[in-house]
């Protein structure tokens, strides 16, 4: 009874909010700089204006580099900054190969 109860829990916990950027940042110790860019109407004039935000994510092999598409989920928090854990590299850059 208590393993279906977990895997009940593990089920719902895949839910989880997921987000797809470029990286430009890897200098970090296994954290990644990942910058997410959303289209929003602006409220007053009514264009359309890019909005550019960073994200700290961790990256536990260290497998993004600067100029790679990745998505990354959101995770428990790792440290002040950090709290979301890269889930795969999706394209990678021309300059890093």
């Amino acid at each position: 009874m208590a393993t279906e109860t977990n895997a009940a829990t593990a089920d719902t916990r895949g839910d989880r909010t997921a987000l797809t950027g470029k990286v430009t940042s890897a200098k970090m110790e296994k954290t990644i700089v990942v910058e997410i860019i959303r289209l929003v109407k602006h409220p007053k004039y009514r264009r359309v204006v890019r909005i550019a935000k960073k994200f700290y994510a961790h990256d536990e092999k260290r497998q993004a580099k600067p100029g790679d598409t990745v998505r990354i989920v959101a995770s428990r928090p790792i440290s002040r900054l950090k709290r979301w854990r890269l889930k795969e590299v999706l394209a990678s850059s021309a300059s890093a190969k």
